[in-house]
């Protein structure tokens, strides 16, 4: 481990373009900087193009309105989600946008070959330079047989070797795997060789890497390896400040970082009344009900959430997660997020949106940015 991770740690040497790609700005009355997650999701009576066409107009509002970065996550055999090719979107999304960063929350690393994700991102950073995060986690984003389709072997073994396979990518990323090494004369292209082509001009930069989490391990390596750290609070609030706390702990200064920057995915929705966002959200639930329960779907609309006859268990459930969901009007999303950034000393906020249909989640990005006076 110690040799994969001096391997990462001695990379990345020219991610710096007008900053380190890593840190935003806090705009307005915010706390912390504010980032969008998009699941990219599709509501019943919708089709995945609705989706994607909601996704584009959303990060441009985001865009507009000063919101940090955009995010997209992969997700697999799950029909009310429109994400399972996040280079894809990103490269439609880095056509339709001109400054907010696009990345990744990300990419499952053991579902992927390292070099064709070096591959993906150096041709999205050659599309939108100096835009381009690459979040990676180490989860299938799926079920076990799902995963076990993408990855054509045991669905655990990805996981265990997610080190070995983060210092492979990093290497394909850098070009810079030492002589004698069997990937030596192996090149991701777009990327770093083009310069040192004859007559190259292509820029050295690359995507900065981020680790993405909902437990110790990620966190943990992130901190020893000096990486920006994405923790999903949206649906593992119980390990968020352990993790936190196991990041800022382990943390080693690198050549990308100085000091530890943690992010935390929140969900949030903010509507005109407290009554039409309990309404929205409750999609959201009943969403994520069926999905622990084996039966993924569209998200459910409203009408169909209000009707829907939970059970015991299940009520519990929708209650416990609910509790994790700041929602409501704009002024009590803004004092939740507030709060949320107090308690856990995150250094940026990405927010989520669990709803229906695009119109109220586009309309609670509007309302969140006007409650903390971000650019109109």
């Amino acid at each position: 481990m110690s040799g994969e991770a001096d391997e990462i740690r001695g990379s990345s040497e020219t991610i710096r373009e007008g900053g380190d790609g890593i840190r935003g700005t806090a705009l307005g009355s915010a706390p912390v900087p504010l980032s969008v997650l998009d699941l990219v999701t599709v509501g019943a009576g919708h089709t995945a193009s609705d989706a994607v066409r909601t996704a584009v107009e959303l990060a441009r509002t985001a865009e507009r309105r000063g919101f940090h970065r955009y995010w997209v996550a992969e997700h697999h055999s799950m029909p009310g989600v429109a994400s399972s090719s996040p280079a894809v979107l990103l490269a439609h999304l880095a056509a339709h946008t001109e400054r907010i960063r696009l990345g990744s929350g990300g990419v499952m690393l053991p579902n992927h070959a390292p070099l064709v994700i070096a591959e993906q991102f150096g041709t999205l950073e050659a599309m939108a330079p100096g835009r381009i995060d690459l979040g990676l986690g180490r989860a299938p984003g799926t079920d076990g047989a799902t995963a076990a389709a993408l990855r054509r072997g045991p669905h655990h073994e990805g996981a265990e070797e997610f080190p070995q396979q983060l210092a492979e990518l990093t290497r394909f990323l850098d070009d810079s795997f030492p002589d004698g090494h069997p990937y030596a004369g192996i090149h991701a292209v777009p990327g770093p060789v083009q310069a040192t082509s004859p007559g190259g001009v292509q820029s050295a930069h690359r995507p900065p890497v981020w680790l993405l989490g909902s437990s110790g391990f990620s966190a943990r390596l992130a901190g020893s390896l000096g990486l920006p750290f994405a923790f999903a609070h949206h649906f593992s609030a119980a390990h968020t400040l352990p993790a936190l706390d196991l990041y800022r702990a382990s943390f080693r200064p690198s050549e990308v970082l100085a000091e530890p920057y943690a992010l935390i995915g929140v969900a949030a929705l903010a509507a005109e009344d407290e009554q039409e966002a309990r309404r929205q959200v409750m999609t959201g639930a009943l969403s994520m009900v069926r999905l622990r329960t084996g039966r993924p779907g569209l998200v459910p609309t409203p009408e169909e959430a209000e009707a829907y006859p939970f059970q015991e268990a299940e009520r519990r459930f929708v209650d416990s997660w609910l509790g994790n969901v700041v929602h409501g009007t704009p002024d009590a999303v803004r004092q939740g997020l507030d709060d949320l950034a107090k308690r856990t000393g995150a250094d940026e906020l990405m927010i989520t949106a669990n709803a229906h249909g695009g119109a109220a989640r586009l309309r609670s990005y509007e309302l969140i940015a006007d409650a903390y006076g971000l650019p109109a």
